[in-house]
């Protein structure tokens, strides 16, 4: 495990402190887990940007394929 050393804002501090106060968690595990949260939530953010610029790169195409698709005649 890694010891960090960092400055909060004296109001999430005390914020954080209230919070902790009521649901009996330490500090240390309390903190783990926000920015255990905040990473998947960053990755995910990541993730959807990467997905929209991929999408859009091949949108044209799809929509070319899309429409070749409604213009087979399906003769029975």
């Amino acid at each position: 495990m890694k010891t960090v050393s960092l400055k909060i804002d004296d109001s999430i501090f005390g914020e954080t402190e209230k919070i902790l106060s009521k649901i009996k968690k330490p500090r240390n595990r309390y903190i783990n887990e926000a920015i255990e949260y905040y990473n998947r939530l960053q990755k995910r953010l990541i993730l959807e940007k990467k997905l929209k610029k991929e999408s859009e790169l091949v949108k044209m195409d799809s929509m070319s394929v899309l429409n070749e698709f409604e213009n087979i005649d399906y003769a029975d």
